[in-house]
């Protein structure tokens, strides 16, 4: 029997700063103490802080528990929604 993989949604909970769990989680890009590159249902998230570090790692559910201190969490749009937004922003310069 072949399990289907459902869409789960995409959620961080972050606590103090210091740790958190992040669900969505398609990939992790890379990581270091400085930096956490996620690839994630709504694009890419970068984590920034220090002495940061990934406690656990399941992409089979899609979830990440992370550790340091927070400083940042940046979304960056993933290709798609990015084509997107060039169209309909050069579609209403045109109209």
């Amino acid at each position: 029997m072949e399990e289907k993989k459902t869409a789960q949604s995409h959620k961080i909970i972050l606590t103090n700063r210091q740790s958190g769990v992040v669900s969505g989680v398609l990939d992790v890009i890379s990581f270091d103490e400085k930096l956490i590159v996620l690839s994630t249902q709504c694009g890419k998230l970068t984590i920034k802080g220090d002495r940061l570090h990934v406690n656990q790692l399941n992409l089979e559910k899609g979830d990440v528990d992370i550790s340091g201190e927070v400083d940042t969490l940046v979304y960056s749009e993933d290709g798609k929604r990015s084509e997107n937004r060039k169209e309909s922003v050069l579609g209403r310069l045109f109209k």
